[in-house]
């Protein structure tokens, strides 16, 4: 009880993000020695801990009574426990029994909601007695007498499948509201709940009537396949208006060489006998132009004029036509008139059914639902987590390990009412509604603040967080001279490094020509760091030399003028271009990436002052007297013309970009190659640092769906592989498989959870779950059953904590031009590759 105190005062008043309960749950464990070697099951857990409890505070109450006299009382009896009488007959005699509950057990199994687990639980059906002699019927009802002010229901989704001698979940949907009257279940209302359940029993017997009337209208017929009789009608009456003919379907229209056709050789036979007379049928053709029917089905090419496009009678008379389809339009209507009734009749019965309970004196014992407790995986792993209301916020916080999140009564429902994924509740507490004490806020009755967690303390717990933050205080300061100390020998120790370099660089005599060491792949090689001023300096100069061709007699600082010019105006104009996605002007200019992003005229000036001032333009003599005149207007801008903080902001955010084009082709480029593994660490980067790129705005990054997706397949392709290594069995492999879900595919799991709107990435990480899970049901070595159960709540767990992922991969300097010359290469690879559904 100590230990729990302490873990709850940390949980209020805490500066700590989490509160590690290790000492609270090795206390806990001793309960369960027995069964060290299982998991335990929840709800016999919570039994345990709530009897623990129990019996500290039923120590505490004995004592106080021994000092003050007073009747003890125990506040988890007050809090949890109700009392429910059971009444019946057993073996021919009549019996009433008052019992005490903590969690009430229901069933979940064969019902859709909680009213139907509850009536269920209420009633227990009639059982033949097992003495031959005695012929009556034993049975009995619950009845609460008394409800505890928190009403906890277990919902008992595990059952033991014989055939396969194991457990199994119950994965199918459950309702419950969040509101929940009582009063149908009370003994104070015994009477009038056995009248309403007579009246509901004899309603759905007229229902299940009226629903079994409504079905043959709904699939009417004699054979395999069944349609509504309504519509039955329509096609007869259909089939009856269409216009008659005489002329057979399979009658070839073709008449033989040099002959005719049946219809030509006997005009008047047609005119003067209609086909539709039944009292004087047409008079056969003469023998001489009698021939047999040929079907060419595959020949025939001609549609004869007077063939019908769909069936029609071939013989009816006006009056038959009539009658028919006055019957049938008649008979039509009735049918769905009755099927209206018969719909109508049984909405009602719903309908009635629904507000059995409804009226205000069955409305008088409110609960509300405070929390819910949630459990998704199957019946031998998986992982929990809670739905709690705040009262204060008015709405619903998720609590899953370390991460507390605003949620909702629709994500609520969705992962726990079932059938969804393979979440759903396990256990449902309800608070007394017309009990504001159990979540009322309390208030200082000096000041008349309200009171926060903290300061609701009791004074010995406050003094015992107040400790434990000093402590953490002092962890920080300690941990931050650590960082400092760290940081101060790395600093030292790369400077006497580079002190060591020179001096023995000077006493080194002229290099000579040595065999080039082994290479590293290509996206690897490291050019010289001179070539990124290179690309910029022949840009300068070609600016500088076609200024000087325009203006021949002007001075430097006409010329720098002219050269500024036309280098801004080049580079306005790729800004401004429409270009194809293998193009990416940004790359090959940082003017250009601050005109997309709209920076402020004054950096973009000062920038391209700067390409002209740069210090690789003094070899020859008319480029040096330019960067001189460069440098002297650099000089004398001031400071408030040019914000210098927001000028190195905008530059910072530019190298970002280029080094997030590094991580995205290098992973792109290894993923061509199926090196998932290393490309796996290359695209986390490239999507973290391009995501905050792109929270500035939508021109500072790349594509986040191009990235969201590589690294999407590069996981499910991963995930993949991994389950194949564990289907062989053979150890290494199954080691290998599982090193590869835990090193690298949990770790990057909750990268895909943390934004919710992402509906793709979900889905992945459903697909990636589902994979492992389906292996739950299939029969394994022990061996294999073992290291799965290790291993799936560590998949299943829904925590969008971020792990932390070693320093990222370091990445060389590139020239502008072999830059965009490998962007340009990879994204048109990549348009030439399918794109997996992206």
């Amino acid at each position: 009880m100590q230990e729990l105190r302490h873990v709850f005062s940390l949980l209020v008043g805490s500066k700590r993000k989490y509160v590690d309960p290790s000492r609270a749950v090795e206390i806990l464990k001793d309960a369960f020695k027995a069964t060290d070697s299982q998991q335990q099951d929840v709800s016999e857990f919570t039994h345990k801990l709530l009897d623990w409890l129990e019996d500290a505070f039923q120590m505490k109450a004995e004592e106080e009574r021994v000092r003050e006299g007073e009747k003890p009382k125990n506040p988890m009896l007050e809090l949890f426990y109700g009392r429910f009488l059971a009444v019946g007959v057993h073996e021919g005699k009549r019996f009433e029994n008052t019992e005490l509950f903590g969690q009430y057990p229901l069933q979940v199994n064969g019902f859709k909601d909680l009213h139907e687990c509850l009536e269920a639980a209420m009633i227990e059906g009639e059982i033949e007695s097992l003495h031959s002699e005695n012929s009556a019927k034993s049975g009995q009802e619950h009845w609460f007498t008394e409800l505890p002010p928190v009403l906890t229901f277990e919902l008992s989704r595990f059952e033991f499948n014989q055939a396969l001698g194991r457990p199994e979940k119950i994965h199918h949907k459950l309702e419950f509201p969040s509101v929940l009257y009582m009063d149908r279940y009370m003994d104070k209302n015994r009477e009038i709940t056995r009248l309403k359940r007579e009246e509901i029993r004899r309603l759905k017997e007229h229902l299940t009537i009226l629903q079994q009337r409504l079905e043959r209208y709904l699939s009417y017929g004699s054979g395999p396949k069944r349609f509504p009789l309504a519509d039955v009608l329509q096609y007869a009456l259909e089939f009856a208006s269409s216009k008659p003919v005489c002329t057979s379907p399979l009658e070839d229209i073709e008449a033989p060489p040099g002959g005719t056709t049946a219809s030509q050789a006997a005009p008047s036979t047609a005119e003067h006998a209609p086909c539709s007379s039944p009292e004087a049928p047409p008079p056969p053709p003469p023998p001489s132009q009698q021939r047999s029917v040929i079907y060419k089905p595959f020949t025939q090419s001609r549609i004869p004029l007077d063939l019908p496009m769909h069936p029609a009678p071939r013989h009816v008379t006006d009056e038959e036509l009539g009658v028919l389809e006055g019957c049938l339009q008649r008979w039509r209507s009735e049918v769905e008139q009755d099927t209206r009734d018969l719909q109508g009749s049984i909405s009602r019965i719903h309908r009635t059914i629904e507000l059995m309970y409804s009226d205000k004196s069955m409305m008088q014992v409110p609960y509300r639902l405070h929390a819910v407790l949630v459990h998704e995986g199957q019946a031998s792993a998986g992982h929990y987590w809670a739905y709690i209301h705040s009262q204060p916020q008015g709405r619903w916080m998720k609590y899953n390990d370390i991460s507390v999140t605003k949620s909702s009564w629709e994500e609520l429902v969705r992962d726990s009412f079932g059938g969804y994924r393979n979440a759903s509740a396990y256990c449902l507490m309800y608070i007394d509604e017309k009990k504001p004490f159990l979540i009322r806020e309390e208030f200082d009755k000096e000041t008349g603040q309200m009171l926060t967690g903290f300061d609701k303390l009791p004074p010995d717990l406050k003094e015992y967080v107040k400790e434990d933050n000093q402590r953490f205080v002092k962890e920080i300061e300690e941990w931050d001279a650590l960082q400092v100390k760290k940081a101060q020998q790395e600093r030292l120790a790369a400077e006497a490094t580079e002190a060591t370099a020179s001096q023995a660089a000077a006493k080194e005599p002229a290099p000579t020509v040595t065999a080039a060491p082994p290479q590293d792949p290509e996206y690897m090689e490291q050019p010289s760091p001179a070539d990124e001023s290179k690309q910029l300096k022949e840009d300068t100069e070609r600016a500088i030399a076609k200024a000087a061709a325009e203006h021949e007699d002007g001075g430097p600082e006409a010329l720098l003028q002219a050269a500024f010019t036309m280098e801004y105006a080049r580079l306005l104009r790729f800004a401004q271009e429409d270009t194809p996605p293998e193009t990416d002007h940004r790359l090959q200019h940082v003017l250009v990436y601050l005109i997309q992003n709209h920076a402020p005229k004054s950096i973009l000036e000062r920038t391209l002052l700067e390409q002209f001032a740069h210090h690789s333009l003094g070899f020859d003599q008319r480029c040096k007297s330019i960067m001189e005149v460069a440098r002297a207007k650099l000089e004398l801008i001031k400071p408030e013309e040019v914000n210098m903080e927001e000028y190195e902001i905008w530059h910072q955010d530019y190298r970002n970009f280029r080094e997030t084009t590094f991580y995205l082709l290098t992973g792109l480029e290894l993923f061509q190659k199926r090196s998932y593994a290393e490309t796996l660490m290359y695209l986390i980067y490239a999507h973290q640092y391009n995501k905050e790129l792109l929270l500035k705005g939508s021109y500072r990054g790349h594509s986040e769906e191009l990235i969201a997706h590589y690294r999407r397949q590069c996981l499910l392709k991963l995930n993949e592989h991994a389950a194949r290594l564990f289907e062989s069995g053979e150890d290494q492999e199954v080691a290998n498989g599982l090193n590869i879900m835990n090193e690298l595919v949990v770790p990057c799991l909750p990268l895909l959870l943390v934004d919710e709107m992402e509906e793709k990435d979900i889905i992945a990480v459903e697909d990636m779950r589902n994979r492992w899970c389906s292996y739950l049901g299939q029969e394994m070595e022990a061996r294999l059953q073992e290291k799965l159960t290790d291993f799936l709540p560590k998949l299943l767990d829904c925590s969008t904590e971020i792990k932390s992922f070693r320093d990222p991969p370091k990445l060389p300097s590139y020239c502008t031009l072999e830059l965009c010359e490998r962007f340009s290469r990879v994204v048109c690879s990549l348009s030439r590759s399918p794109a997996d559904g992206k």
